[in-house]
This record gives C-alpha cells, sequence and structure tokens, in this order.
C-alpha cells in the first residue's frame, strides 16, 4: 500500500518516507526543508504561509507516492 498524505501530514514525515518527494516542497517555494520547523509543520500550515492550496499538494504527493 502507498503511503498516504493528508494536510495534517507533518512535512518530516513525507521527506522521511522518501526524500525525493522534496521537490513538490520546493515548488511550492519552500526551500528550507532542512530547517527543523519547517519539517515539523503538518502540509496544510506551510501552504497556508506560501499561500499554496493544500488540496493541490496533498494530490501531486499521493499521485507520486501511488506511482513509486
Amino acid at each position: 500500500m502507498a503511503f498516504e498524505v493528508t494536510k495534517d501530514t507533518i512535512i518530516g514525515d513525507v521527506l522521511d518516507e522518501d526524500f525525493d518527494a522534496a521537490p513538490f516542497f520546493i515548488e511550492m517555494g519552500m526551500h528550507c526543508l532542512g530547517c527543523p520547523a519547517s519539517r515539523g509543520e503538518s502540509i496544510e500550515q506551510a501552504c497556508r504561509v506560501h499561500d499554496v492550496d493544500p488540496n493541490e499538494l496533498v494530490d501531486k504527493l499521493n499521485e507520486y507516492f501511488a506511482n513509486k
């Protein structure tokens, strides 16, 4: 079963599952993935700060994990 992402998923958990998912966060303007604060945020929190639709990012990440 593929790793499933929701708006409440912690960014660090996504990156721990597969660091190759990092470009999805960089694409939305989140360049500080090594920062402990960013790794502890939920996808929804990070999207709010970066003015990105969290549902769009969740869909992209779930598609990525489903096709691995």
